[in-house]
Formats: C-alpha cells, structure tokens, sequence
C-alpha cells in the first residue's frame, strides 16, 4: 500500500494557481497519449513475433516431413530484433511495455541514446545501451524512433545508408509528417500513428500506474482499442492498415506465394472468435486477395507468386482497396477488437466491447 498515496500536499495540483487548473486536463491527455502510443506498439509487435512464431513452426514441419532439418540452418532474421532511438520518458516507458507484455527476451532489444548511463535499470536486465545509431540500425530489423523532432534529421542522416529495406521504421514523431520522414530517411517501410486529440473528454488514463500496470486494467486497455474513441484520444485508422501492409511485405521479402500470406493473415488475425461464431461461422470475415490488390493485378497474378512490395507511407497517405473494409466491416472490426483485447489477456464479449469510432480523423 502506498501510504503517501492520498496525500493532497504531494499531489501534482497541490500549489497550482486557480486560474491555472484549467490546464490540467493537459497532463491526462499526455499520458492517455503515451498509454496508447506503448499500447500500440506492444500489439504491433506481439503479432509480428506470432508471425514469425507461425513461419518457423510451419518451415520446421516441412523439413521433418522432407528430412532435410539437420541441412537447413536456422534464419537469423526470424527473429524480432527491436532498436529503440532515444532513451528518454517514451523509449523507457516503451521499453518496459515490450520487455513485459509481448514480452521481448532482454537480449533482442537494443536502445541507442545520447546518455546512456541514464538507463542502469535496463543494462541490469541484460539490455545493450550505448549511444550509436548506425550500429543500432545494422543490428536491428524493427526500429523505434523515440525522439525529439528536433533531432530526427540528423537521426535520419546517420542511419539512413544502414536501413535494409525489409527494416520496419516505426516513428513516434507527430510533428514530423511521415511524407517527409520518406525523404529524410530515403525508406518506404515506416509506419507513423497518428493520433487526434478532443476537446471535451473523461480523464480515464489516471496517475500514479506504470504504463505496463494500466495496460493490465482492462477499463484502460479496452480503452486503448484502436476503434475506440475512449479517453479523448482517437487512433487514425491508416495505422492499422499500414500493419497489415507491413506484414504483407514481411511475406514478400521471403518469396511467399501470395495464397500462403492470406493463411497466415486469416490465422494471425482472425482466429480469435465469439461465442456467436461458432454457430455462424459464415458470418466470420476472411481475408481475399482483392481486399490488398486492385482487380487489374488481382486477375494477372499467378497462384504461386508472392505479393508486390508496397511503400507503407503511400499506404498511409492514400485510399487502398483495404481502406473501405477497415472503415465499413463492423465484422472486421468487430474480430481485430476483440484480438486486440485478447492479445493483452483480456477477454471479451460483444456486449462487453468499447465504442467504437467508425470515422478516422483526416491525415
């Protein structure tokens, strides 16, 4: 029990001017902001590690059946690699959430900061912290960049001649539109969440919690879905599609006939279901090959070729034939919801489900 906890004397409003308290409301909104900033990039990751999870367990059992396992080395890229630029109040924050909730093994993450003795905590659980960024990016094969926009283009001069092209970028930068993050960085494959902040909105995010232990609340975690409009602090929609996209180029870069990825995809996110399901299975969506492609490319693609490669920023900028199904199928919505929950360990019913904003706020 924290004993100090009530105490109005040690409270963040305690001396607060009168005519200043109007201003509040902005500390719930930031750290609502960085609970679903963390919340995001946790749920990104753990389906990237099941995806990889997924093409191991299936490329084990062909070589058992084919006899050829002892012959076939293991893939070093099959593992998440996680760089994390910038050691301040976000990266640390967002440190713990991968270390704890997807979780992450200590030696698979790597931050790279200007004052790394700063992070002790972390070196203590096995984490490299030093402050290279080109070293940090030839390493890795996900990069977060946690810093201030102030610093991203030089960030982005020094790292871009290290940047593989399957490297997934992913940009916590608001101010820094994601237009020109492709040109600072000379790179496709970013993803940028956007969030739009509301005016009038019920505080929710609390206080005194470690962003893990709010995300463990299940009032909060629904909260954080990314249909929900809970908080005040609504997720533009192109974030989810760039995920679908990005994983799409996962399969891409290992040659995948594109009949396989829709598998993976109906696996990876529609394999949780409701009650209601089970006796209506036609009622659950499954992914189509024209739900990515346009009919031209749809109708001229072989059953043994892979996906095209797609640049994600375009992906977030503009109309894909994905856009309409994310905005308009309250199944789809319905199924990513509840995985989404799930995925923290929070189990749903419809009824049980957070409200959900059906329009995303313009890029």
């Amino acid at each position: 029990m924290d004993l100090l906890e009530d105490l109005e004397s040690l409270q963040f409003e305690y001396g607060i001017q009168e005519e200043d308290c109007s201003w509040l409301y902005l500390q719930g909104r930031s750290r609502g902001l960085v609970i679903k900033a963390c919340a995001h990039a946790t749920f990104f990751c753990k389906l990237l590690c099941n995806l990889r999870e997924s093409l191991r367990e299936k490329h084990t059992s062909r070589c058992l059946l084919t006899g050829l396992l002892a012959d076939t080395p293991a893939d070093d890229d099959d593992e998440l690699k996680v760089g994390i630029i910038g050691g301040g109040h976000l990266g640390k924050q967002l440190a713990h959430a991968l270390l704890q909730l997807v979780p992450i093994p200590a030696e698979n993450l790597r931050i790279s900061t200007r004052r790394p003795e700063a992070l002790d905590e972390f070196q203590k659980l096995g984490i490299q912290c030093f402050y290279h960024n080109p070293y940090l990016v030839n390493w890795a094969n996900f990069i977060f960049l946690c810093c201030l926009p102030s610093q991203l283009p030089t960030i982005c001069l020094e790292i871009q001649a290290c940047l593989e092209k399957g490297c997934i970028v992913y940009s916590f930068a608001a101010a820094i539109p994601i237009a020109r993050l492709k040109l600072l960085l000379n790179h496709t494959n970013i993803l940028r969440p956007q969030y739009q902040c509301v005016e009038d909105f019920v505080n929710i995010w609390g206080a005194n919690k470690e962003i893990t232990a709010a995300l463990q609340d299940p009032a909060t975690l629904q909260a954080t879905c990314p249909y929900s409009s809970a908080g005040g602090i609504i997720l533009n929609i192109k974030w989810l599609e760039g995920v679908f996209y990005a994983i799409l180029n996962i399969c891409t870069a290992k040659d995948m006939p594109h009949l396989q990825v829709l598998q993976h995809l109906n696996e990876l996110f529609l394999s949780v279901h409701f009650e209601d399901c089970e006796k209506d299975g036609a009622s659950c969506p499954k992914f189509q090959l024209g739900d990515f492609v346009n009919q031209v490319y749809t109708k001229n693609l072989s059953q043994k070729r892979p996906f095209p490669w797609f640049d994600l920023t375009a992906v977030q900028l503009k109309e894909t034939p994905f856009s309409q199904q994310l905005s308009t199928s309250t199944a789809l919505q319905d199924h990513l919801t509840l995985l989404y929950c799930d995925s923290f360990g929070i189990s749903l019913t419809k009824k049980q489900q957070p409200v959900v904003s059906r329009g995303s706020p313009s890029q």
